[in-house]
C-alpha cells in the first residue's frame, strides 16, 4: 500500500509542495480530493487509496476495483484554462498513464477516447476529471485515474500485470506535469500530439452516443485543440464533444 511518505516524494520529484493523503479505504479518491479542494488546498493535492467502496466513472456509472489490485489515485489541479478546455486535461492524463505503464511493463496501453486506456482492447484503467464553472471560469479541478494492476482475466477484466504503484504513479504525475506546467499556448498541441501516439480510437469506425441520447457514426480521424473527436461521417466533419464511443472496426 501507498503511504504518506511515497506520497510526498512523488510531489516533490515534480517540485511541488501539497498536502497528501494515502488511505486504505475510501468512498472514492476524488470526493475525497474534492472536498479537500473545496476547503482551498492547493494544486498538487494527491489522494490515494488501496480500495474504493463507491468508485465512479463518467456519466455517473461505478468503478470496481480489486482492493489492493488498483492504483486509484487523484490529484487537485487549478489550472488557467477555458471551461470549455478541459477536455484536454482528460487527454493528457490518459496519454501520460498509457506512457507510464507501457514504460515500466512493456505491454501495449492504449487510449480510447475520451477517458479509458486499453491492453488487448479490453480496458484496463479509467481517468475522471471532475470540476465546477462560477461565473464562467474554470475552478478547482480533480483528477481520478484508476488502474487495474491485477493480472489480465481479474474479475473478467485486464490488468497491466505486477508494478511498483509508487513507480506508476511517480511516473505518471511527472508525465502529466510535464506538458501541463509548460506553455499554456503550446498545450493543446503538445497534448494531441502525446494522445495520437497512443491513441486506439483514430482511424476507427465508432460510433459516438452523447449525453442527450443522440448517436452520431464515422470514422475518427483527429482530436482538436479543446479535445474533442473529429468523425469523418457522410455528411462531413462532425466533432463530439461528450458521450460514449464504441469501437466498431478491429485494429
Amino acid at each position: 500500500m501507498l503511504t504518506d511518505d511515497d506520497l510526498r516524494a512523488i510531489v516533490a520529484s515534480i517540485g511541488a509542495d501539497a498536502p497528501v493523503r494515502a488511505l486504505e479505504v475510501t468512498a472514492s479518491t476524488n470526493a475525497t480530493a474534492l472536498d479537500l479542494a473545496a476547503a482551498g488546498a492547493p494544486q498538487w493535492t494527491l489522494v490515494t487509496a488501496r480500495h474504493q467502496t463507491a468508485g465512479r466513472g463518467r456519466h455517473g456509472r461505478g468503478w470496481t476495483d480489486v482492493p489492493g489490485g488498483s492504483l486509484l489515485a487523484s490529484v487537485v489541479l487549478r489550472p488557467d484554462l477555458a471551461p470549455d478546455r478541459t477536455g484536454l486535461l482528460t487527454l493528457l492524463a490518459g496519454a501520460a498513464m498509457a506512457e507510464a505503464a507501457a514504460a515500466l511493463t512493456g505491454v501495449d496501453v492504449r487510449c480510447k477516447w475520451p477517458n479509458d486506456l486499453l491492453v488487448r482492447e479490453r480496458k484496463v484503467a479509467g481517468i475522471l476529471a471532475e470540476s465546477g464553472v462560477a461565473d464562467g471560469e474554470l475552478g478547482a479541478v480533480v483528477m481520478g485515474v484508476g488502474v487495474n494492476l491485477a493480472p489480465p482475466d481479474a474479475e473478467g477484466g485486464e490488468g497491466i500485470g505486477d508494478v511498483d504503484p509508487a513507480r506508476l504513479l511517480g511516473d505518471f504525475l511527472r508525465r502529466f506535469h510535464d506538458t501541463y506546467a509548460g506553455s499554456a499556448e503550446a498545450l493543446a498541441d503538445q497534448v494531441r500530439d502525446r494522445w495520437r501516439a497512443r491513441s486506439a480510437t483514430l482511424g476507427r469506425a465508432v460510433r459516438a452516443i452523447g449525453t442527450d441520447g443522440a448517436v452520431l457514426t464515422g470514422t475518427a480521424v483527429d482530436v482538436d485543440d479543446a479535445g474533442g473527436l473529429v468523425l469523418a461521417t457522410p455528411d462531413g466533419p462532425r466533432t463530439v464533444t461528450s458521450g460514449a464511443v464504441e469501437h466498431l472496426r478491429p485494429a
